[in-house]
């Protein structure tokens, strides 16, 4: 494969390409043109992007059948709750559509796609059982792998055109974070080697916590606009990498490619890396507080210049005293306890500047793939993490360290979908499938509060919602919840824009018994009344058993 080097990196207050520049010819490998970060915007700064200081109680209510009340009330006592009423959502004149997120090695280190006869099969059985699509992480560590600026879309290409080719939409994941614990990880998948490099030249791109422990998941926030990767910042690094993808898959834009995710943080989500991400899939068994990532030298210069600000220089030199990075009780610290430091003046001042500097990279994000996939067709979406663990707390630590200010007497997702809206974005988030009475071990956790809440934020700012479970299981009572909380989005009453993501496609989902239950759940998720495989193999649709399709998936999984 040829590859195709890119043209030297603009500036940082680069000028856009004319809209109307020729077309480039469809092609695997890419170089993305010149690009504008912000034409005709004015940065805010973090302060003026930070959480109102208006209150609100953070527990959403519910009525007798469990789904939000849509109107306002007041209550007495500490659970009182004040709201406005719900506005309808859009109708969208169908059901829950049920996409399924692929294995994380579907494209491989080399570029190449993975077990391709194994794909061919999974993507025919999805399409029988009336899956509308599929969603895919484009890794940034595979696709720039060689050099900046130089782009391998070959494997995703493949993918692509298989999915077109069994009747299947794609979401794009534009994957800006590493996957894996490091490379002794089966399923290791890093950040660019160029990239990695500049880290190691200059470990400050890296976030740090109050140890000095580096988190190389993500790059720092702080060094957004910086000329950090070899003359470029992140962003337009960032930038480049989608407009590459948009001039590359340009034909299959609105047709088969409907949706991309924008990556925002660790794990594809908009957060701080606040413990590993590897630790947030055992959270149960540890639910840690988090630690406070603003050490590094680019976060401590923002935290500084805005102490100074407001006149109170000794607060800009580091994060607060008395958050302890062990999971434990909140009650045991003296900044997350119910009375703790978090709700003084100086905890209000560092948590509108941690929380607002996240806005602020949401935001730079939000703009750019507004710009560059403007007049395509596809949908843009980003995730917000589902981090429940302390939501039963006052201070919400695990929250606070992940970045959302969200407290008790603090709507901190408010305005991360407002955000959104501005952008006419999607809204992914997680926990869709979890029950709070799974979480006897810390009574603390709520994922049914978070949810509820994000659910009702959704709402109120008519986003649209794509919904995720966090565990990769198929019995019925985790199947039933999703379900169960979908309805909470429209109430069954409202037809409503909302999806579904099953993450995340394996060799379980094609057992015989979960594969009935998985169909099941699509017709009910979907109001399919029958499967109809939406297959033109050979010139004509063919009405095929999505069990047998299941029988041949196993076989060739285990082939491979």
């Amino acid at each position: 494969m040829t590859v195709i080097p890119a043209p030297p990196p603009p500036s940082i207050f680069a000028v856009a390409a004319s809209p109307g520049r020729p077309r480039p010819a469809p092609s695997y490998v890419a170089a993305p043109p010149p690009l504008c970060l912000f034409s005709g915007h004015r940065l805010l700064s973090p302060l003026r992007l930070a959480v109102s200081s208006r209150l609100h109680f953070s527990k959403p209510s519910s009525g007798a059948n469990g789904s939000l009340e849509g109107s306002s009330s007041s209550s007495s006592g500490s659970g009182g709750e004040l709201h406005p009423a719900l506005p309808p959502p859009p109708r969208s004149g169908q059901g829950a559509r049920v996409f399924v997120t692929l294995p994380p090695d579907a494209v491989g280190p080399s570029g190449q796609m993975a077990r391709k006869k194994a794909m061919r099969a999974s993507f025919m059985a999805l399409s029988a059982a009336g899956v509308e699509g599929i969603a895919v992480e484009c890794w940034w560590g595979i696709v720039e792998r060689e050099a900046p600026g130089v782009y391998d879309w070959g494997g995703y290409m493949d993918l692509v055109m298989l999915a077109q080719r069994c009747g299947l939409k794609v979401r794009a994941i534009m994957a800006f974070h590493q996957w894996g614990t490091g490379p002794g990880d089966p399923g290791w998948i890093p950040l660019p080697r160029w990239v990695l490099e500049e880290m190691d030249k200059e470990p400050n791109l890296a976030f740090a916590d109050r140890f000095g422990r580096r988190n190389n998941e993500y790059i720092s926030l702080g060094c957004d606009v910086f000329p950090v990767l070899r003359g470029r910042s992140p962003i337009q690094a960032y930038s480049d990498f989608m407009r590459s993808f948009r001039d590359t898959f340009r034909d299959f834009l609105r047709v088969v490619i409907t949706e991309i995710q924008v990556g925002m943080g660790p794990a594809g989500e908009l957060r701080y890396p606040s413990c590993p991400s590897e630790k947030l899939i055992r959270a149960r068994a540890a639910a840690e507080l988090g630690e406070f990532q603003c050490y590094d030298k680019y976060m401590l210069a923002s935290l500084n210049a805005c102490a100074q600000k407001v006149g109170m220089d000794e607060w800009g030199y580091g994060g607060p005293i008395g958050a302890s990075n062990f999971p434990q009780n909140p009650e045991e610290t003296a900044f997350f306890k119910s009375d703790g430091s978090w709700n003084t003046p100086y905890g209000q001042f560092f948590l509108e500047w941690y929380s607002g500097l996240l806005l602020l990279h949401g935001e730079r994000l939000c703009m750019v793939a507004d710009v560059i996939f403007l007049g395509t067709g596809v949908q843009i979406s980003a995730k917000v993490a589902g981090i429940h663990w302390h939501y039963s707390t006052n201070s919400h630590p695990s929250e606070l360290t992940a970045g959302y200010y969200n407290t008790l007497i603090r709507d901190g997702y408010l305005p991360i979908a407002r955000m959104f809206s501005r952008y006419r974005m999607t809204l992914c988030c997680m926990c869709f499938d979890m029950r709070d009475s799974e979480e006897s071990s810390n009574p603390r956790s709520s994922p049914e509060g978070f949810l509820r809440k994000l659910i009702y934020t959704a709402r109120m700012c008519k986003l649209p919602l794509t919904g995720e479970n966090s565990f990769a299981r198929l019995d019925e009572a985790s199947l039933d919840q999703v379900v169960k909380n979908s309805k909470l989005y429209y109430g069954g009453v409202y037809e409503a824009s909302l999806s579904f993501n099953y993450v995340r496609m394996n060799r379980n989902l094609f057992d015989s018994h979960n594969w009935n239950r998985f169909t099941r759940f699509v017709k009910r998720m979907s109001d399919i009344q029958t499967f109809r495989a939406r297959l033109d193999l050979r010139g004509t649709e063919s009405f095929l058993s999505s069990t047998s399709f299941a029988e041949d998936v196993g076989r060739a999984l285990v082939c491979h």
